[in-house]
């Protein structure tokens, strides 16, 4: 059984380039952090114009979206620490 001499101990390409893998990472970063912040904060605005609650249902939206942020963002690095 021969090989040819080109695949004996040639490196294998990775399946996806460094770019791609790099703009996969800012685009899943960023969806995390704007659409539960700006969804949050939006239905806040919501709740103040329809039940006259200004400002309070829109802080409190804020909190609710910075920490739905944070734990999303601590899920995506625990996923790429398991990962290595």
């Amino acid at each position: 059984m021969s090989t040819s001499p080109n695949k004996r101990d040639a490196p294998t390409p990775p399946d996806k380039s460094t770019v791609v893998l790099l703009l996969g990472d800012i685009a899943d970063t960023t969806w995390r952090m704007f659409v539960p912040t700006i969804g949050s904060i939006g239905l806040g605005f919501w709740a103040d114009y329809s039940w006259g609650t200004e400002p309070w249902l829109t802080i409190a939206g804020i909190v609710v979206g910075i920490g739905a942020t944070a734990l999303l963002i601590k899920q995506q690095f625990q996923k790429v620490k398991n990962d290595n």
